[in-house]
């Protein structure tokens, strides 16, 4: 878990270690060796076909904001199964773009170090912030489609890095965590709707 004291916003942080040495056979095949974790993925957090993936569905957005609306509650049975699936949803991605080698576990954390901070709602949370928290993150997202476009380019470079020397470049890893890292801020704001707190326009921890 990444340090909270020494992080811009501990209500979602995230840490992934560059590994040494990469393994050219896997990267290679990386594509097809993430096809089963994928569709695992996909039918945990539910899709429908055409219109992408539903809103509330695995990640319960409609049921939460509903809650914390109505009850100003947030049931900890269901922070409790989004944590899961944001830490293994994150382990699939961090293994797609070959951030790491290690397949997915299901359980297992393994080197995807994600924490998210459980609220206290009556005290943290605003009744009718979730109304308005996924307009207000607009800003992030017009950011964030432009830092993925950039995190597709570079990851292909890395491919061709870890193919030619077996190794991932460190500068080109850190800008894909951070762009994970901010990604699951505005997620932890805007979606999860675990803080009230703005996310920081920010790639550091």
């Amino acid at each position: 878990m990444v340090d909270q004291k020494q992080s811009t916003y501990p209500y979602a942080e995230l840490s992934i270690p560059c590994p040494a040495k990469s393994d050219r056979v896997s990267a290679f095949l990386r594509v097809f060796y993430a096809v089963p974790i994928l569709i695992l993925l996909v039918l945990l957090i539910g899709v429908n076909p055409g219109k992408g993936v539903y809103v509330g569905g695995g990640f319960l957005f409609l049921p939460i904001m509903f809650t914390i609306l109505l009850a100003h509650k947030y049931p900890k049975a269901w922070f409790d199964w989004i944590y899961y699936l944001t830490k293994l949803s994150t382990r699939v991605f961090a293994y797609l773009l070959l951030l790491r080698d290690e397949y997915p576990s299901l359980e297992d954390d393994q080197f995807v170090r994600l924490y998210l901070r459980y609220p206290s709602a009556p005290t943290e949370l605003h009744r009718g912030m979730p109304l308005i928290k996924w307009l207000s993150a607009i800003p992030h997202y017009v950011v964030l489609v432009l830092l993925f476009l950039a995190v597709m380019v570079v990851t292909l470079l890395a491919w061709f890095s870890i193919l030619a020397t077996g190794k991932y470049p460190l500068s080109i890893h850190a800008f894909v965590v951070g762009v994970l890292r901010w990604s699951l801020r505005v997620d932890a704001y805007a979606f999860l709707l675990l803080t009230d707190k703005y996310p920081p326009f920010s790639l550091l921890p």
